[in-house]
């Protein structure tokens, strides 16, 4: 996916990964935090919205996943800037550039927002292993490293909501 935010402003930094694959890094960081920031809040539209029989423990793993997704969006709006570039993390500006669907409103009981949050969860940690592989063919070991970081952690709440959809 071509983000439409590319082509910023780069700031002068002494770090000494070239100008040309930080700026390709900094286009994937930025899509990536587009990505967590709309997964974050997708989060807590489940959080806030569960219903039904297994509404405490769901509310409560909502939360927690959401918490740390607040994490990895600092981390990853920090790489951009320590990169030299502008972390692009409004709201609107999030909305315009995840790769994430639409969550779907009307979702109310517990196994409908565990579906809808695997369904993404699975996208977006599928996104982070390619961003590993970008960057680290980029040269860029410690992003590759900060989006391994993340991955595990989507990976093991991904398998959280699977095992509440085993039958």
């Amino acid at each position: 996916m071509v983000s439409t935010i590319s082509k910023q402003k780069m700031y002068a930094t002494r770090i000494d990964i070239a100008q040309n694959v930080r700026e390709k890094v900094i286009d994937l960081l930025n899509q990536s935090l587009a990505a967590t920031l709309d997964l974050k809040t997708q989060t807590k539209q489940a959080h806030w919205n569960v219903k039904g029989t297994d509404f405490y423990q769901l509310h409560q793993l909502f939360d927690e996943m959401a918490g740390e997704l607040e994490e990895y969006v600092d981390m990853v709006a920090e790489r951009v800037t320590a990169l030299g570039g502008t972390a692009l993390g409004t709201a609107r500006l999030a909305a315009a550039e995840s790769i994430l669907p639409e969550y779907d409103l009307d979702a109310v009981g517990g196994m409908e927002h565990v579906t809808a949050l695997a369904d993404r969860y699975a996208a977006y940690g599928k996104h982070l292993r390619e961003a590993i592989d970008s960057t680290d063919e980029l040269g860029d070991a410690d992003t590759a490293d900060l989006y391994t970081e993340i991955s595990r952690t989507i990976d093991k709440r991904l398998w959280f909501l699977e095992a509440h959809l085993v039958k």
